[in-house]
């Protein structure tokens, strides 16, 4: 039997390596008009793209390789005029997201989400940069979003687990922008979640039918829309069972003001007999916390985590948790910000993906 046709063969699928994605987005900072002349020092540019200095020179050597940008006298990077004449013309194509926290401060799941939609939106032809603009999530954003806008000449912009200000700001402005989160009804943004409020009513009925009748909801204080979309759900679930004594805890994020409230809670006249517990490193602490105090998991007490981290899976004993598909995650928000990013508007409607519950041990 005669070999096939080389020729004829299937091109193998590829993943961009994180250079070739930095290299697509520094070219598409330059043909939006983002950099004018000169581009920015390095240390600037790994803060913007969220990468490495290794990966960004190795981007900036394919850069000078292509003629796109020579390094000058004083190691500046020059935009070369026949490039920047191109780059005037054709609209945007570079996608902005907005973030509180730096990538490497994020939850496991956020950065995977982060990096896949990079390479998402690289494979369609769109640049992407992440800013990281604490200033942005205040109560009083609008300065810090003014200028960040009229600085980054995006086609369409991605704001990560917002409050109600920020999203205020991007309606007022008529801005296409897609929540990574959940937004407030009366908010006419689009916006892709995972469902919590079905996730922790689903939690809160599992855990009657166990037989608990203290359970406890914990969450961080300012709650974004999902952790209010918890609450509602949970205390659905409550509602159901008279005898229930439900508790919701709100926490500053910190180990010892959560132990503290912890232990307010199990010395009141119904201590919880079961938790379910918003974000994975808060699982990790109520539940030493709890095996500290001399309390004994599920026997004692039962833990269920609203979300899913991978290193969860490593406790012992394992813990019950939620999780949404990350890749059906990405798909739907790269979809949705490149039909922004082209047309300018998306339905205002809120998509809510329904997690999967993973049995464990603690429960």
């Amino acid at each position: 039997m005669s070999s096939p046709d080389p020729s004829s063969q299937l091109a193998l699928p590829q993943r961009y390596s994180l250079t070739t994605q930095t290299v697509h987005s520094l070219k598409e900072g330059v043909r939006s008009g983002h950099w004018q002349a000169y581009l920015p020092g390095e240390r600037d540019l790994c803060a913007q793209l969220q990468v490495s200095r290794p990966t960004l020179r190795a981007a900036l050597e394919v850069l000078e390789a292509d003629g796109w940008v020579t390094a000058s006298a004083r190691q500046r990077r020059l935009i070369c005029a026949g490039v920047s004449a191109v780059t005037e013309v054709g609209p945007s194509r570079l996608i902005a997201a907005i973030s509180s926290r730096p990538l490497l401060e994020m939850a496991p799941t956020s950065m995977c989400l982060v990096d896949d939609l990079r390479a998402s939106l690289n494979s369609a032809g769109f640049g992407f940069e992440l800013h990281i603009s604490p200033a942005s999530y205040t109560e009083h954003p609008d300065r810090s979003l003014d200028a960040l806008v009229n600085r980054v000449p995006a086609a369409a912009w991605v704001i990560f687990g917002s409050k109600d200000p920020i999203q205020q700001w991007f309606v007022r402005r008529k801005l296409p922008c897609l929540v990574v989160g959940s937004s407030s009804p009366e908010i006419a943004l689009p916006s892709i979640d995972s469902d919590f409020r079905a996730t922790c009513r689903h939690a809160g009925g599992l855990l009657r039918r166990k037989g608990h009748r203290s359970i406890a909801l914990v969450l961080p204080k300012g709650a974004f829309g999902g952790d209010a979309d918890s609450e509602t759900g949970f205390l659905e679930a409550m509602a159901a069972e008279a005898a229930a004594a439900p508790a919701v805890i709100r926490h500053d994020g910190t180990a010892p003001h959560l132990c503290k409230l912890i232990d307010r809670a199990m010395s009141g006249p119904h201590p919880p007999t079961a938790f379910i517990v918003a974000r994975g490193l808060h699982v990790v602490t109520v539940m030493m916390h709890l095996m500290r105090k001399g309390k004994r998991i599920p026997e004692d007490v039962a833990v269920i985590s609203r979300d899913d981290d991978a290193f969860l899976e490593h406790a012992v004993p394992p813990v019950a948790r939620y999780a949404t598909s990350l890749s059906q995650f990405t798909r739907r928000v790269s979809s949705a910000v490149r039909r922004l990013a082209e047309h300018g508007r998306e339905p205002v409607r809120a998509i809510r993906l329904t997690p999967k519950f993973l049995p464990g041990g603690t429960v």
